[in-house]
């Protein structure tokens, strides 16, 4: 008596834990239940990759991966869909276009020094520039207006400054191509870059002092510190500068001071600044973060499901549960009476410990995981099922109902492994060699069965026997119909 009294209070202690658990800790809700953006990306061939193959593949992950964890979004997953695409799924975010940007850029980083000679011709460009981006960022603040404010005559001046008399287009179009066009011309003024991207340690950001625009911060390694200061050391105090250059665009170009011209700019330390935003310092400093990709990436999908449909999905998941739950707990009730009760209570139990260990894992929740759920409920029932039948079997043999009680669990005990073992090995083949919403499925499914041979096989047991000690309830009739009981059982 006292040692099911100690198997019982354990019980009641990891339900207690469980539903402080599922109060405490939030669930972690996929992009169907909790609306998103999904972002399809393609990995592009190069001049010297022609086909891309699963080695490219993951390269371009790893890149991605690193990216979306600095993005700072919640949950999302990124998994590889046929030979060179692959599926972000952003949960709660309802602006791609921002993700979109960040991860399709390669970020290859290059500092150069500039070419001998090219003074006068950089500084043309860099006004030209200056004009150019000028003209365009008044173009953006009056888009709402009837007329736009760029200078018709000095659009027509960039155009045949940089012999792009032929451009057509908006005025915007042909403003950022004037600008491309431009950013081509100075990167051409440059030296090969001897210091790329593939040595920074680390990026972050910062407000420049007394100004509302960002500067980037730039962290090198050992090798990277020793270029980089060989390099400033090259061009400190002369008139050629240093250009930071990223996806072959110059984003800066800066004077190094002859102070450094014996040791160069020391410290492994750098700052990008160029007039960047709060939003596109973050941006360069992902990417920076992230790495170059090895590849060429192409948005080519993106897709947003709002947090209405979300919130629809999860009514109908949680219709969907409570219905089978309440339905299978009308059968157990109505066909096996005190022991259904039990099952009952037990199912009810094992579906809190569910919860508490998805919200442990944590295990992110899909519409199939929710499935996967459901379906291991009826795992749970079945091992139920099986020792209650093998009861009513001892009890119509003429068996005492204590022991008709212990026999029913010792029998089925086989028989409840070997299903749950199957089915796991079955979860186990799903979850390593499927994707996404399959993997989301054997997870929850996994899950459920090992939980439900932990209640059917513990917790039914423990309960089962505790009734029994009350006499009231001892009675094989709670157990099976009389008209079924031998005239011997007692």
């Amino acid at each position: 008596m006292f040692r099911q009294q100690g198997w019982l209070a354990l019980l009641l202690a990891l339900v207690i834990a469980a539903l402080s658990v599922c109060i405490n800790l939030n669930f972690q809700l996929g992009l169907d239940l909790q609306g998103g953006s999904q972002l399809t990306l393609e990995v592009q061939p190069t001049d010297d990759i022609q086909e891309i193959g699963s080695e490219q593949v993951e390269a371009v992950k790893a890149v991605l991966d690193r990216r979306v964890n600095s993005l700072g979004v919640s949950e999302s997953t990124l998994q590889t869909i046929g030979t060179s695409q692959l599926i972000l799924e952003l949960p709660g975010e309802q602006e791609p276009s921002k993700a979109a940007r960040v991860l399709g850029k390669t970020a290859l980083l290059e500092f150069r020094a500039q070419k001998s000679g090219t003074k006068e011709l950089m500084r043309t460009l860099q006004g030209l520039r200056l004009q150019a981006r000028n003209a365009l960022k008044n173009n953006s603040e009056t888009t709402n207006q009837a007329k736009s404010s760029i200078n018709k005559e000095q659009l027509q001046s960039l155009k045949s400054a940089l012999n792009l008399s032929d451009l057509k287009g908006t005025e915007k179009d042909q403003l950022e191509e004037i600008i491309k066009t431009i950013n081509n011309g100075i990167v051409s003024l440059f030296e090969p870059a001897t210091l790329t991207g593939k040595d920074l340690v680390s990026a972050g950001r910062r407000q420049e002092q007394n100004l509302a625009s960002w500067e980037v911060t730039l962290t090198f390694n050992q090798l990277g510190g020793d270029r980089f200061a060989e390099l400033t050391k090259s061009i400190a105090g002369t008139d050629r500068l240093l250009g930071i250059v990223l996806d072959g665009e110059s984003i800066s170009e800066a004077n190094v001071g002859e102070q450094f011209k014996v040791a160069g700019i020391t410290g492994g330390a750098a700052t990008i600044s160029g007039n960047f935003s709060s939003d596109s310092a973050r941006e360069l400093e992902v990417q920076l973060r992230g790495g170059a990709l090895p590849m060429p990436v192409e948005v080519i999908q993106v897709k947003t499901i709002g947090p209405t449909l979300g919130v629809e999905n999860i009514q109908r998941s949680l219709f969907a549960a409570l219905s089978g739950l309440a339905l299978v707990a009308l059968f157990m009730l109505v066909f096996y009476r005190l022991p259904g009760f039990v099952a009952v209570v037990a199912l009810s139990a094992y579906s809190l410990f569910n919860f508490a260990i998805y919200a442990l894992i944590p295990v992110t929740l899909t519409l199939p995981g929710i499935a996967g759920f459901i379906l291991s409920i009826g795992m749970a029932v079945d091992a139920n099922v099986l020792i209650f039948q093998r009861i009513k079997d001892e009890l119509r043999r003429g068996n005492t109902l204590i022991r008709s009680i212990e026999n029913g669990f010792s029998q089925a005990f086989s028989s409840i492994i070997d299903g749950h073992i199957t089915t796991l090995i079955s979860c186990t083949a799903l979850f390593y060699l499927g994707t996404g919403f399959v993997k989301g499925f054997a997870a929850t499914l996994g899950i459920g069965v090992v939980i439900s041979l932990f209640t059917a096989l513990s917790c039914t047991r423990v309960l089962l026997k505790f009734l029994m000690s009350y006499k009231s309830l001892r009675t094989p009739a709670n157990f099976l119909p009389i008209s079924q009981l031998p005239t011997s059982s007692s």
